[in-house]
């Protein structure tokens, strides 16, 4: 445009800046921005929405403050950048504040406040919030159900949940949208209602590979993993792809149902038949069923040709099963590889030393002791280091 000498208006800048926002571009952003102020045109609306976008999508706050301060009016939406801004930066309380000063307010508004709280673990407030939307005459849209069902299953509000279910079902939002299903889907596996559930998830209109993943890991948190392979293999002769969030449901099915052969079979198909590589927590999956049954050795030497460095959930895992079958040897390597990786720690320290005190081994116990004192750490109130 520059090079066929067209001189840019008003129009130009908006989707310039839009773009420089979608792809976290501050360089280029701030060059345009600095083209807009020298050919004058900071004062149209759009551009000015512009450009507290582009500093809110960077996380520039101080930049998207001052522009939006200057405004002389503003409207829902550059509000809503602006919490969101905020609440993405992490200061979900600066996001509340702006909230709450806000004179006027759409669905997104209460959709951004709520999910922001939900993230920030503040379910509660959450809740409270999208109650005076209600109040306030505000219809959720999917979005709403999708961010309100996890907190109602955390916060055990079944009947709210359920609620939730014969809305989203009267208005369409259950038959429109595959998001709104998985999640209740989500919300019967995690409060226990299994049958739910399944019912929920057999009447889903549209399936995506999620709402199998949903739906397999719920069978798994349920214990009810021969159910949950039963239905990877419906999956499969459906024609639907799966995923490597598939096969962490499916592992996790076949560690709660002691499925060694079934769980190995599996484990090995990924890469040879379904062209996926398995990752840390495909062979944190297999430790664990290892573990479980007993082939302790067996798990080890998982560990030790994985191509990755396994970490604290892996070791964990094995040392939770050594504890279960007494085998002091290998408890005390998953120890000393936890100490390795998380020397801040005190538990692993005073499970080291009450391996070497169950094994009379009073010289280590003390050696432990002196690691600890050489590390600053401190034992944690009601852990106990015998000897």
């Amino acid at each position: 445009m520059k090079r066929r000498g067209i001189w840019p208006d008003e129009f130009t800048f908006a989707p310039l800046l839009k773009s420089c926002a979608n792809l976290v571009d501050l360089r280029m952003g701030r060059g345009v921005h600095s083209a807009v102020v020298r050919l004058g045109f900071e004062r149209f609306r759009s551009i000015r929405i512009g450009i507290v976008e582009l500093y809110a999508s960077c996380g520039k706050m101080v930049e998207a403050q001052k522009v939006f301060d200057e405004m002389p009016q503003r409207d829902v939406i550059v509000w809503n950048l602006m919490i969101s801004g905020f609440c993405k930066m992490g200061n979900v309380e600066m996001g509340l504040r702006l909230f709450k000063q806000m004179s006027e307010r759409s669905v997104v508004s209460w959709n951004l406040m709520i999910s922001s709280l939900a993230r920030s673990d503040r379910d509660s407030e959450a809740l409270e919030v999208f109650r005076d939307m209600q109040d306030n005459g505000f219809k959720p849209d999917e979005a709403t159900v999708v961010s309100m069902l996890p907190i109602c299953a955390r916060l055990g509000e079944v009947d709210l949940g359920q609620w939730i279910h014969s809305y989203a079902g009267s208005c369409g939002l259950f038959k429109d949208f595959i998001s709104v299903g998985n999640s209740l889907v989500d919300f019967y596996c995690k409060c226990g209602m299994l049958e739910k559930a399944s019912t929920v998830f057999r009447d889903m209109p549209q399936k995506n590979i999620v709402s199998w993943n949903v739906m397999i890991s719920g069978m798994a948190f349920n214990g009810n993993g021969e159910l949950g392979v039963d239905l990877f293999e419906e999956m499969i002769s459906e024609g639907v792809n799966p995923n490597g969030a598939t096969f962490v449901g499916l592992l996790a099915c076949c560690a709660h149902a002691g499925l060694l052969e079934r769980g190995w079979d599996l484990f090995r198909s990924m890469s040879l038949k379904h062209h996926i590589e398995p990752k840390l927590e495909h062979y944190g999956s297999m430790v664990d069923i290892l573990g479980r049954i007993g082939r302790l050795s067996e798990a080890r030497d998982l560990i030790r040709c994985m191509p990755m460095k396994p970490n604290a959930a892996i070791w964990g895992a094995l040392l939770s099963a050594c504890r279960t079958y007494g085998d002091t040897e290998l408890a005390e390597c998953a120890v000393n590889e936890l100490i390795n990786l998380e020397p801040w720690n005190s538990g692993n320290y005073v499970l080291l030393s009450n391996i070497y005190a169950g094994r009379g081994e009073w010289d280590e116990v003390e050696k432990v002791r002196v690691l600890m004192r050489g590390n600053c750490i401190n034992k944690a109130p009601g852990q106990s280091m015998v000897g």
